[in-house]
């Protein structure tokens, strides 16, 4: 049977090369979003080469002492996860968790030995996300629910914004299994009001759904949280083509002349008008027939404009990829030759893993920390040795022998150390967020655990 799996992360930072999942939580649905089962709330333990965004230990409450009390293992949540979550044909969902909290999921399952991808596409086993199937619902189909506009006029879709004004369950935000209780509140609401723009977006999660729209070279209508936020997010493109990354087609924003685009440097210099569209995100594009009269306005544009722009582009396709440059870096599937202790955390994106390897991923993570203290492998890929390294050292420490102990502390000491390192780094940003005159005695009670933990975890030597 088909269910959804909503779930949500707190976590010790944004950034998942270096931060940690913290918080995980859940709850399974039927595909009409009536529970099944017990929810899931797990605290994972911060292991002590990680020191926690301060900001964002402020924000949830979490402390890394905390999870040292209540939490387990990354590799005892992920042996979890694995048999009990992921099973097959589950629709991993929730509120922008292609962008934030699938990144954490692949990098935990990376860090402990296990492949990056298989638990979202696996055994039938895919992804969903509701930020722009919210996004979308306000740009063409808004009516029943009630949106929120900040002072300013500008339309966030927040959703502790969302679940407030439609007076829907959402207790505590950025507590994890608050936000996935209000994730599945306005999943319901939405799909109450708009059952047919619901099902549609829910239709076209795979890649090859998507590859199919972009490559019948259409004028779509595209939401991203990319296009301005005054036209909800939403615009018109047609596609250029494939992109050179792989998965990836290009297209190009009509809100834009395409002949002046082409035509003059200085505009391509400030205007942003071709965006890459992967096709294993769940982007929401949809047919230009969904348009009404509401819609055409909401989104601010109109066919005597479109048209022309469309036919333009249609015909100079191949010019206006070919102009096409990268606002920010990709990530790269190329493998590594050479690869540092310290880098290799964040090497994720070096390469897919391969059969071979994996089999014997596979039978190290099942070994106990007695039979992992002398455990002799030879990888192919160049990442696994010290990815294998930080595993044992991080989860099992008791599986260290004395030069790998030794080896550790001289990791923690690169790591930390220095009037300039992430210590020092880590003090002074407490010492500022301490003089805020707008904390309250809990906030100060944070930062007081977190100088504690922080000089708890880190050697004497890096002082």
């Amino acid at each position: 049977m088909t269910t959804f799996y909503f779930y949500d992360l707190e976590t010790s930072g944004i950034n998942p090369r270096t931060q940690r999942i913290m918080q995980f939580a859940g709850q399974r649905t039927t595909l009409d979003l009536e529970p099944i089962g017990e929810p899931d709330d797990v605290l994972i333990r911060l292991t002590p080469d990680i020191l926690p965004e301060p900001e964002a230990i402020l924000l949830t409450g979490i402390t890394p002492q905390r999870t040292q009390l209540e939490g387990i293992a990354e590799h005892e949540f992920l042996a979890y996860f694995e048999e009990s979550i992921a099973v097959p044909d589950t629709i991993f969902v929730g509120f922008n968790t292609i962008r934030f909290d699938d990144e954490f999921m692949r990098f935990l399952h990376y860090r402990n030995l296990a492949d990056p991808y298989e638990w979202q596409w696996k055994d039938g086993r895919s992804r969903w996300d509701l930020l722009d199937v919210v996004r979308m619902t306000r740009a063409l189909r808004p009516d029943g629910i009630k949106w929120p506009v900040a002072d300013d006029g500008s339309r966030p879709n927040r959703l502790e914004l969302l679940t407030a004004l439609n007076g829907l369950e959402h207790t505590h935000a950025h507590n994890a299994l608050s936000d996935v209780y209000g994730s599945i509140e306005v999943a319901k609401l939405i799909r109450r009001m708009q059952p047919k723009l619901f099902s549609y977006l829910l239709s076209i999660r795979d890649k090859n759904s998507v590859l199919k729209m972009v490559e019948a070279k259409q004028p779509l209508v595209y939401t991203s949280g990319q296009y301005e936020v005054e036209y909800d997010k939403t615009t018109i493109v047609m596609p250029l083509g494939p992109s050179s990354e792989p998965g990836t087609g290009l297209v190009f924003d009509l809100r834009h002349d395409p002949e002046a685009w082409l035509s003059d440097p200085s505009i391509r210099e400030t205007v942003f008008a071709i965006k890459p569209i992967k096709y294993n995100k769940c982007p929401a594009i949809a047919p230009l027939s969904v348009l009404d009269g509401d819609s055409w306005l909401r989104i601010g544009l109109n066919k005597e404009l479109v048209v022309p722009r469309m036919e333009f582009v249609r015909a100079n396709s191949s010019k206006l990829a070919s102009l096409y440059v990268p606002r920010y870096p990709r990530d790269s599937h190329e493998v590594v030759s050479d690869v540092s202790l310290d880098e290799v955390d964040a090497l994720l994106y070096g390469g897919f893993l391969n059969t071979t390897d994996k089999k014997q991923l596979e039978r190290i993570r099942k070994m106990n920390p007695s039979e992992l203290t002398d455990v002799e492998v030879s990888f192919q890929d160049k990442r696994l040795g010290g990815l294998l390294f930080l595993y044992k050292a991080r989860q099992f420490p008791q599986s260290l022998l004395a030069e790998d102990r030794v080896q550790w502390e001289k990791y923690l000491l690169t790591k930390f150390g220095g009037a300039d390192g992430e210590f020092a780094s880590y003090m002074k940003k407490l010492e500022e967020l301490a003089r805020s005159d707008f904390l309250d005695a809990d906030k100060r009670y944070i930062l007081e655990e977190l100088a504690l933990y922080g000089q708890s975890v880190v050697p004497s030597d890096s002082f």
